[in-house]
């Protein structure tokens, strides 16, 4: 059998830096690629070594500055921290509002949306 291991996920957001400048606050993941994209786009690749988002963009997307409906065509990215309150505090100073907070099995957990309408969930499994 041949096991797979998620590398990375590619999103369309309008402002690739300002991305990667939140995901680096929250997360502390770096910047392990950045340059040119089809259509005339950017994409910077922000992580870690063995995982990471693509985070593109294109002079149209950049023009209109889009927020996407929840679920066209993802319902969010979840992610896994060890200090969830931290990260959370985090979300607020972004200026980003958390919300359906729960904790059930297996973990503590919330949600946001970027500045894009990507919604994120963050929970943590301590």
């Amino acid at each position: 059998m041949t096991n797979g291991k998620l590398e990375h996920a590619n999103i369309t957001v309008s402002d690739p830096q300002r991305s990667a400048d939140l995901l680096h606050d929250l997360f502390g993941w770096h910047i392990r690629w950045q340059g040119p994209a089809m259509a005339g786009g950017h994409t910077i690749h922000v992580g870690t070594q063995d995982q990471y988002i693509a985070l593109y963009t294109h002079p149209d997307v950049q023009a209109s500055d889009p927020t996407f409906n929840k679920g066209e065509p993802l319902n969010h990215i979840g992610i896994t921290v060890d200090d969830l309150d931290a990260v959370e505090a985090k979300v607020i100073a972004a200026g980003l509002e958390p919300f359906s907070h729960a904790d059930y099995d297996p973990g503590r957990r919330f949600y946001f949306f970027d500045w894009n309408g990507i919604e994120w969930e963050v929970v943590s499994y301590q």
